[in-house]
């Protein structure tokens, strides 16, 4: 190993820096030595760098969350790993001995950190991650496709949160990388018909060739009634990918809906009617993160049932990671990945 590597490193509000930074090393006997094989630039990266930040996150650190490394070396109390497997990583480190983690509620860990956001991250060369974050995966999973088991992992939450029962209908505020990848998972379990909701047209292309049944645009369509008129009722469950959208899903689900909160945004305020949340048996679902859902999330990319890597649209190296901020941020892209 070199004596330094290159990684991308959070500066404070609006600022980051692709430096040299010195290697990590083996501290704790459950540590894990990874080489980082590909990492994808998050919707919540770009809030951690917006100004005033949408998401927060501790200046110094190595940015990247969802990466995809292979195992360098193992601390002395790992055992289920080796040198050599490759692993996708949950980047949420949770305690385990917090009252919501002893209760079944990892993702309302008391004491939870995260790789990439207050820890150093997968946007760099190498990185060290706690062995119990790590999971195996086959090494014949496209690494595009591999790189995003992160998101997944949160989505697929979401999609259980949401008690789906096949044929009901699904409308999608949003058709960035995690929309998509509600609608890929929605249309594999049997939903019709799902709309995707989305103002960036090669987005919306995006999503009708995913298989979304329509491809709304909210600044031209009347949203609303485009639904109802596909679902009779309005959609039984409506997924708000953005953040920020509460008040317009609550328009479009049905009386006795679902609506599930993903998108996160600190800066996001909106007014609504909570008298039609009362008086329509509106269930509001919020969705953070996951708590079991890799496992499943691994043997799902390995099986092939949601091609992923369709939706990296970009590489670039970790030299040329500001374009891929800029390509998100313009609606250019769908997924950047980077590569070390």
């Amino acid at each position: 190993m070199r004596e330094t590597m290159r990684a991308v490193v959070f500066r404070g509000e609006g600022t980051w820096m692709v430096e040299s930074h010195p290697p990590p090393h083996l501290r704790a006997a459950d540590d894990v030595l990874l080489r980082v094989e590909r990492a994808s630039i998050c919707g919540t990266d770009l809030h951690i760098l917006s100004v005033p930040p949408g998401h927060p996150a501790t200046s110094g650190t190595i940015l990247g969350h969802e990466y995809v490394a292979t195992v360098v070396e193992v601390g002395s109390g790992v055992t289920h790993l080796r040198p050599g497997d490759r692993v996708v990583v949950d980047p949420n480190i949770t305690c385990g001995i917090c009252e919501y983690c002893r209760l079944g509620f990892s993702n309302m860990c008391e004491n939870m950190t995260t790789l990439g956001i207050f820890r150093h991250g997968g946007l760099a060369e190498w990185n060290v991650a706690p062995a119990k974050a790590l999971h195996k995966i086959n090494p014949q999973v496209p690494l595009d496709r591999a790189t995003l088991a992160e998101p997944l992992s949160c989505v697929l939450h979401s999609f259980e949160r949401s008690a789906f029962v096949p044929g009901e209908s699904v409308a999608i505020l949003g058709a960035g990388p995690i929309g998509l990848m509600f609608l890929m998972l929605y249309k594999a379990a049997g939903a019709y018909p799902i709309c995707v909701v989305e103002p960036a047209a090669f987005r919306r292309r995006m999503a009708e060739s995913l298989g979304a049944d329509a491809a709304l645009d909210p600044s031209v369509d009347d949203v609303p009634r485009e639904i109802r008129a596909r679902t009779r009722l309005g959609a039984d469950i409506v997924v708000d990918a953005v953040g920020t959208l509460l008040p317009e899903a609550i328009r479009l689900v049905r009386r006795g809906g679902r609506v599930v909160l993903f998108g996160m945004n600190l800066q996001a305020e909106r007014e609504l009617n909570q008298y039609e949340i009362t008086r329509y048996e509106i269930t509001i679902l919020g969705s953070y993160i996951q708590r079991t859902a890799f496992p499943k999330v691994a043997r799902m990319l390995e099986s092939g049932l949601l091609p992923l890597e369709r939706l990296v649209t970009h590489h670039v190296t970790l030299e040329a990671i500001g374009e891929g901020f800029r390509l998100l941020r313009a609606g250019e892209a769908v997924k950047v990945a980077v590569m070390p």
